[in-house]
């Protein structure tokens, strides 16, 4: 498979009706990967410029919004000479955002980027070479945190989702394959994980990830999974894992596990709930 064609890059912004951009999406056959990214407030500027500063330009650009403000408009308008399409509806959270794009996608490869994350200018090109290169259907690339996070050990899954880098920033699966998975349940706090849990143990997916070197970006702090009560955080991890299969009682245990390992956390949160 040769994926030297086109990225589909999507930001969350304005003004243009779903109905309209699937019409237009359904008029004309492209063979493009696609990014989705996700935006809701004036860091759109910043992401802007690193977005469109790919080193690998086969790109197009489509914004999606849940209708956000005047200052994140005159952003888009300044960049309107490189965006394909614009949307702008209200959405029910972050995944739901995610799904809307996915079902638009029509390119070859997908990925994420949240709010305030960016890409370096070479992580397309990177992303384009491994599909390229290897017979996979999802790749996990190195991504600057609070520290370097890097690495892909599936083996993990079934006791710890500390298995992968990230999915803002160091996530890419051939479309496809994501669809066929299914979107992101909006039930869970962490979506990803429940997706990312059927992909690897449900659907027997293949994977891989990047050298370390190999960096896509950065993840910024203070985005959604920081905004989520730690004891909140655990019970959807504990559903997550039940609702796919796993015994309740080692579910139990791990969750036992993980409060003795931050105790203090655990009850600051459990206060605060």
């Amino acid at each position: 498979m040769n994926l030297n064609n086109s990225h589909s890059l999507f930001i969350l912004s304005e003004t243009f009706t779903l109905r309209k951009l699937n019409r237009a999406i359904r008029s004309s056959k492209t063979d493009y990967a696609t990014v989705l990214v996700f935006n809701d407030d004036i860091e759109l500027l910043k992401k802007s410029k690193h977005a469109l500063s790919q080193k690998y330009q086969n790109i197009e650009y489509i914004i999606i919004d849940g209708d956000s403000s005047d200052r994140t408009k005159k952003i888009i308008d300044k960049y309107k000479s490189k965006i394909s399409f614009v949307v702008s509806e209200k959405d029910n959270g972050i995944w739901d955002a995610m799904n809307k794009g996915i079902k638009m996608a029509r390119g070859e490869i997908i990925g994420f980027l949240n709010a305030d994350d960016f890409y370096y200018s070479d992580a397309l090109f990177i992303v384009n070479n491994y599909f390229n290169d290897f017979k996979i259907d999802f790749l996990f690339g190195s991504v600057k945190k609070y520290k370097l996070l890097y690495g892909y050990k599936p083996w993990k899954i079934k006791f710890s989702f500390g298995f992968y880098s990230s999915h803002s920033v160091g996530f890419f699966i051939k479309t496809n394959k994501h669809k066929e998975t299914g979107l992101y349940n909006e039930r869970y706090l962490s979506a990803d994980l429940d997706f990312f849990y059927k992909m690897i143990v449900r659907d027997n997916l293949d994977g891989m990830a990047t050298k370390k070197k190999e960096v896509f970006g950065e993840f910024k702090s203070g985005g959604f999974s920081s905004k989520i009560n730690y004891v909140h955080h655990l019970r959807d991890l504990n559903q997550i894992r039940i609702n796919n299969g796993q015994n309740k009682k080692f579910v139990l245990f791990l969750y036992i596990v993980k409060i003795l390992k931050k105790p203090l956390k655990f009850l600051r949160a459990y206060i605060n709930k």
